[in-house]
């Protein structure tokens, strides 16, 4: 079960306090004497991450704090109040006044966050947790509906690939759709080839879950917007076949897809004047006789033709013929998603989404966004020198240049080279996991980058 509502006060709501360390003091000031020896005797002085409910002098539960930490604390974490909602008794509670220098709505938000469980296959519903009302001041229907799209996100990359193949993801955006009254389209199997997506097909034909390219359209005027994600929903990484250790979290290799639908759902919730579309080549890179294989020589649907270096370097493949298709279309931004090389991880962590960009208006406007929201994302170099090592002589194009060095760069500019009528394109290397439990995070799926590019449209396409 999953809990990411906000509720309105019933007449036994608790006051919640946000308190700083550096602010304690001047909070306790306002404390009568019962609450003031409560607080001492357990010892709260604003801590990150403690919690302290105070009774009054009968005894009742009176009012709550959450500690926020220090400046340093506030630094280097995200989502305080969303990380307390756990430890807080099952009340509800509303926000007092605040006694710390916070952004009030990225902590409600990540108090809606802090909601989601994941129970599908151990554990039945999650136990009730404590309800918040929306603070004053903040639009919750807005963060409402920002949490769903995250949490669609998150249980799409949760599900294990026996019930998230390219059919299942299908189905998802099929529903959402449904839900929104967008058009699907999907080409599957062998008509991939007739209608040229050549890549596609390829690097999906071992499966017996045939791949297939999802296409997805919303709205009517305004500019457009065009959406790819990697659904890779399974990488043994074929033919160069991952070590076991490698293979354990490919489930989540269809972070992108996940990511972009998760995006799409609050686009369209929150119903934003554009035109969007959404394409997903939704594939598994398997094992078998008419798997493709390094050194064979593939054609595009830009009419590149691609050297297969190594067959675990798939998802740009997959993500180049839904390029081909989506600049055809000269979209005013085109933005791909995908869960693409280790390198990147190397470079910037789990926590960070690197992106790539040409466009200084809008590289300038997504690292802004993502500060003001909470969604951290880096920007990384489409560095022209390294051209070259993906151009490997015998073909247009090398999926996986030899030697190791920049290997989110050289696959980013692979990726660039299938937009070439679209002005502005941002490409973003994601992770897609939380690898140990965080505030409002716990392990498994997550989103990056959609709530910063969220944050970033109405910039970016005048809306």
């Amino acid at each position: 079960m999953t809990n990411t509502t906000f509720t309105p006060a019933p007449d036994d709501s608790l006051r919640l306090f946000l308190v700083s360390q550096s602010q304690f003091d001047a909070w306790k000031q306002g404390l009568d004497e019962t609450a003031s020896h409560w607080i001492a005797e357990h010892r709260f002085k604003g801590q990150a991450g403690r919690t302290v409910l105070v009774p009054d002098a009968s005894g009742r539960p009176c009012f709550a704090a959450v500690g926020m930490g220090t400046d340093t604390d506030q630094r280097r974490s995200r989502f305080r109040l969303g990380g307390a909602r756990a430890t807080l008794p099952k009340r509800h509670f509303h926000l007092g006044s605040l006694f710390a220098d916070v952004d009030l709505s990225n902590e409600a938000l990540g108090w809606l966050l802090a909601g989601y469980k994941y129970t599908t296959y151990a554990g039945g519903a999650a136990p009730d947790s404590a309800q918040l009302s929306c603070p004053d001041g903040v639009d919750g229907a807005r963060l409402e509906k920002i949490a769903h799209g995250e949490c669609l996100t998150r249980d799409l990359i949760n599900t294990p690939a026996n019930d998230m193949g390219p059919p299942e993801l299908e189905a998802a955006a099929l529903q959402l759709a449904e839900r929104f009254g967008a058009k699907l389209s999907v080409t599957h199997g062998e008509d991939l080839l007739e209608k040229n997506f050549p890549l596609i097909y390829t690097v999906g034909a071992a499966s017996p879950r045939e791949p297939r390219l999802i296409d997805m359209s919303w709205g009517t005027s305004g500019p457009k917007l065009a959406l790819v994600g990697k659904g890779v929903c399974f990488d043994t990484g074929g033919l160069n076949l991952k070590p076991g250790a490698s293979m354990g979290l490919m489930k989540k290799d269809m972070g992108g897809a996940a990511t972009v639908l998760g995006l799409a759902q609050m686009i369209m919730a929150l119903d934003l004047p554009l035109q969007l579309r959404v394409l997903i080549p939704a594939v598994e890179n398997s094992v078998a006789g008419n798997a493709f294989r390094p050194g064979d020589i593939l054609p595009s649907r830009k009419g590149l033709t691609v050297e297969i270096n190594n067959t675990d370097a798939e998802g740009r493949l997959v993500l180049a013929d839904a390029l081909a298709l989506a600049d055809e279309d000269a979209p005013d931004l085109i933005v791909s998603m995908a869960t693409l090389t280790g390198a990147a991880r190397v470079a910037v962590g789990p926590d960070l989404a690197p992106f790539y960009t040409d466009d200084e208006d809008i590289a300038t406007a997504l690292t802004s966004a993502a500060e003001r929201i909470a969604d951290p994302v880096w920007r990384m170099p489409f560095w022209d020198p390294y051209e070259s090592m993906i151009e490997p002589g015998i073909a247009d194009l090398d999926n996986a240049p030899k030697g190791g060095f920049a290997g989110s760069i050289t696959a980013a500019l692979f990726l660039r080279r299938f937009v070439t009528s679209t002005q502005r394109y941002a490409h973003f290397d994601i992770y897609g996991w939380q690898p140990k439990p965080a505030p409002a995070r716990p392990i498994g799926g997550v989103g990056q980058g959609a709530r910063a590019l969220l944050e970033m449209l109405p910039t970016a396409l005048n809306l």
